[in-house]
C-alpha cells in the first residue's frame, strides 16, 4: 500500500502469496492501511477528556458491534491507523439485543463520565430491531442524564460526514471525511486492560 498498490489489490497478492485464508484476508482488509492514511487519521483521533461540553455524534452499530466483540472475549484487532476493529457480523434477533443493549451501558456510562453537551446515536433504520434499541438507548441516556437523542436514519455514514462535529466510530470511510473522531470501544479496552490482538 505505501507503494501506491490499490488496497485490495496488495491485500490479495500478499494474500495469495502466503495462502492465507478468508478469514485472515478479511482481518488484513480491517487492519492494514497506508502509513499516510494511518497518520492522517491518528491526527484526527480525541480522547475522552476531549469531549466535555461538545456535540458527539454515535456510529451505533459500527461501535456497539466492536464493542460487544471486546466485551465477549472475540477477536478485536488494534490497526494500524489506532483504531479498535473486529470481524464480527451482527445477529439480528432478540439475543443480539440484548447483549447490543448491555455493551451500551458501557459506552453510555463513558460518555455521561465525558460530559458532553449532546450525543446522537444513529442507527442503520434497515436493521432489523433499529427501532426498539433505538428506544431502549433514549431510556439508558436519560437514567445517566446524558442529553441527546437515539433515532434510527437510512444514511448513517451521510449523516455522521456531514454533522460536522465529533464522531465516534471506526469506519475507516468515515474517519478519512470527519475533523474529530474518538474510539470508543478503544477507551473500553484501555478502562479495563484489555490489550487487543495486533496484526
Amino acid at each position: 500500500m505505501d507503494r501506491g498498490y490499490p488496497s485490495d489489490s496488495a491485500v490479495r497478492y500478499v494474500s495469495d502469496h502466503h495462502r492465507l485464508s478468508e478469514e485472515q484476508r478479511f482481518v488484513l482488509r480491517r487492519a492494514i492501511v497506508s502509513a499516510d492514511t494511518a497518520l492522517r487519521r491518528m491526527t484526527k483521533a480525541l480522547r475522552l477528556h476531549n469531549l466535555s461540553g461538545r456535540v458527539v455524534f454515535v456510529d451505533g452499530y459500527n461501535t456497539i458491534i466492536t464493542t460487544q466483540s471486546l466485551l465477549a472475549g472475540y477477536p478485536v484487532y488494534l490497526c494500524d491507523d489506532g483504531f479498535l476493529r473486529d470481524t464480527r457480523g451482527f445477529f439480528r434477533n432478540d439475543k443480539a439485543l440484548q447483549v447490543t443493549v448491555s455493551a451500551f451501558c458501557e459506552i453510555l456510562d463513558l460518555l455521561a463520565d465525558a460530559r458532553p453537551s449532546r450525543v446522537e446515536v444513529l442507527l442503520d433504520q434497515q436493521i432489523s430491531c433499529s427501532g426498539e434499541l433505538a428506544r431502549e438507548v433514549r431510556g439508558l441516556m436519560a437514567k445517566r442524564d446524558l442529553p441527546g437523542d437515539a433515532r434510527c436514519v437510512r444514511d448513517v455514514d451521510h449523516q455522521l460526514k456531514a454533522s460536522g462535529t465529533i464522531i465516534a466510530t471506526s469506519d475507516g470511510n468515515v474517519i478519512d471525511v470527519a475533523s474529530s473522531v474518538i474510539d470508543l470501544p478503544g477507551e473500553i479496552a484501555r478502562g479495563r486492560c484489555i490489550r487487543p490482538l495486533l496484526v
